[in-house]
């Protein structure tokens, strides 16, 4: 089994071993202990085995030989692996003795915390021996972690087995097989059990046998996969009446028609990085599908890290292109509504004054509820402060500063490559209302924080209020040089690096409650704190609401329609504070305020302001 062939052959034969062998009888292989062979001897031999390493001294060489010899058993008990030599006698400074002591060791943990009911990682072998029950027979809420392949396989998978936590009668398939790909394999969805069960429920199976994906699997199409599992799932599916019935496979989709990948660029700070356009496909209830030019293109950054993340999103348009030409683009991209700008050698180029991004919308709709107070500002001829965490794309700043000139945006990003892809892919550029600093965003708002919390700040901060509006808030807003002033508005709109923990975005760090007390010192009294919530399980989302509503004095929420898994929070400083029955007012107010030639757009955003919620 040498290591560039792989472990198949290694697989076939050991099964082989394994079937042939009688009750009492050994297998005995002689090994330099690489670490792929043990990996693979340790592993097929535990249930039902009893495994024995004895090392043999050689003279002529350095290398030393070691005899690992399993005896099977007639029960399916698991024993610990003995050695007759003493494992902290092995010279650690050995590569090959180290190795062996790390597998030896490395294995026995597995073996104690499965007889300590742990969630180890079973072989299909394993499970036809009734390790977990007879799999003929469904058992509510059974959830097996097991590798599948070997003998007649040609790959060899990571699978979990889930039967539905609560069986009826209105499951669509007795058993169903869900296939995970490599990039969306580490995403909290498929990797915890909260999110595996999501998926169970969504399929409908009583019986999901998840699959995941990786790098050894990545020259094969879906429909070799599909024949390469088939005869393993069957063996694998509860008894079943029908005999006929059809075991579906599944698979997550993009719902992309035309993919151009524009750009790939590596970044030290955030990984590979890809730049493509986008047509997506139209469903098959939209009045435009059958439009025989096609649909609208997008512009889309991807971090590779988190695939099915779209970082940012833009309509590209052509330079002739007038507003009612594309106006339809506003609705839903999964509702189909969507007409395809003619390509007649025209330069496309990013819309700025189009929200693609549902998101944007909700970030922009809880301006509502500080509306008097920008209507003053705007009045007064004065500035509104607004920082944004996180640049992308630069999407939702360039929106800001084009339909409210009022503003003033500082955007901080982490990353330069960031910026470059911005200004060279979608159309970003600074002005005097409008700029980008490359720095840590926690540090940038400590630093606001603590500027502003000296025992002058309350007496800075009064004279500066010059007016009050109905609502209690400040009419005035004071925007200095640098990044120590108080914001009127900070929003935090950053992926998460590692999204396994549940939260997409933002990172985890950017929602302790040390952070939110220095968001809420960087902000002036009446200010507002936006943070975009992307994740799936409503433990985190409840954890987060928690830790917000200990700092601020009022919170609000949009839960998006079109995204189940994205909540848009709105942190309230004033302590006035604001009511629901105001929301179709200041709605208003704030529609009047945003200049915007797309009319759709604008009124998207006020649709969203009014299914604002506010946490009691």
């Amino acid at each position: 089994m040498e290591p560039d062939v792989g472990t198949k052959l290694g697989n076939q034969y050991l099964s082989e071993v394994k079937r042939v062998l009688k009750p009492g009888g050994k297998f005995v292989c002689l090994t330099l202990a690489e670490s792929h062979v043990l990996g693979l001897l340790f592993s097929r031999f535990r249930f039902g085995w009893t495994m024995t390493v004895h090392s043999i001294p050689q003279k002529r060489s350095n290398l030393k030989t070691y005899m690992v010899v399993a005896e099977k058993e007639n029960s399916i008990a698991l024993h610990e692996i003995t050695s007759s030599f003493d494992l902290l006698s092995l010279d650690c400074n050995d590569s090959q003795a180290s190795g062996m002591r790390e597998a030896l060791e490395s294995e026995n943990l597995i073996r104690r915390e499965c007889n300590n009911g742990s969630d180890i990682l079973y072989s299909d072998e394993d499970l036809k021996l009734g390790i977990k029950g007879d799999l003929a027979e469904l058992s509510e809420g059974r959830r097996i972690k097991f590798t599948l392949g070997g003998q007649g396989s040609e790959f060899c998978y990571r699978a979990v087995l889930l039967d539905a936590q609560k069986q009826s009668e209105q499951f669509l398939y007795h058993c169903g097989v869900f296939l995970v790909p490599k990039a969306r394999a580490h995403e909290w969805l498929f990797c915890s059990d909260e999110g595996q069960w999501q998926v169970v429920e969504s399929s409908k199976a009583a019986r999901l046998i998840m699959v995941f994906l990786d790098s050894s699997h990545g020259s094969a199409s879906t429909e070799d996969i599909q024949k390469d599992l088939s005869p393993m799932v069957k063996h694998l599916a509860p008894r079943n009446d029908d005999d006929e019935s059809r075991i579906p496979y599944m698979m997550a989709s993009d719902g992309i028609k035309k993919r151009n990948t524009v750009h790939q660029v590596t970044s030290p700070m955030t990984g590979p990085v890809v730049i493509e356009d986008v047509v997506y496909e139209s469903t098959a209830n939209s009045a435009n599908c059958s439009a025989s030019l096609g649909d609208l293109p997008f512009r889309r950054l991807v971090f590779k890290r988190t695939e099915s993340l779209i970082q940012s999103e833009a309509l590209l348009v052509g330079d002739s292109d007038n507003v009612d030409q594309s106006k339809n683009a506003s609705q839903s991209k999964r509702k189909g509504n969507r007409k395809r700008i003619q390509e007649s050698n025209v330069c496309l180029r990013v819309s700025h004054d189009y929200l693609a991004s549902s998101y944007h919308a909700g970030i922009i709709s809880g301006f509502t509820l500080i509306s008097s107070y920008l209507k003053n500002v705007e009045s007064s001829g004065q500035m509104v402060h607004v920082v944004i965490i996180g640049l992308g794309a630069g999407l939702l700043p360039m929106f800001l500063q084009r339909c409210l000139p009022f503003f003033k945006v500082e955007a901080v990003e982490l990353d330069p490559v960031m910026l470059k892809v911005a200004r060279d892919y979608f159309g970003f550029s600074q002005n005097d209302r409008l700029k980008v600093h490359i720095a840590d965003g926690i540090k940038f708002i400590q630093d606001i924080a603590n500027s502003e919390s000296s025992p002058e700040k309350a007496s800075t901060v009064a004279s500066q209020t010059q007016a009050t509006c109905s609502n209690g808030n400040s009419a005035v807003s004071h925007v200095g040089s640098g990044n120590t002033t108080c914001a009127d508005i900070l929003i935090i709109d950053v992926d998460s690096a590692d999204s396994s923990c549940g939260l997409s975005c933002p990172a985890a760090d950017f929602v302790e409650e040390t952070f939110l007390l220095s968001v809420k010192n960087a902000l002036m009294p009446h200010g507002l704190f936006i943070v975009n919530l992307v994740s799936r399980s409503q433990a985190v989302k409840e954890m987060v609401v928690s830790r917000m509503k200990k700092v601020f004095d009022h919170l609000f929420c949009i839960e998006l329609e079109d995204e189940d898994v994205n909540m848009v929070l709105f942190g309230l400083c004033s302590e006035s504070g604001f009511n629901e029955s105001d929301i179709d007012e200041s709605a208003e107010v704030l529609k009047g305020l945003l200049e915007c030639q797309r009319q759709e757009v604008k009124q998207s955003i006020i649709d969203a302001a009014k299914k604002l919620k506010c946490f009691q």
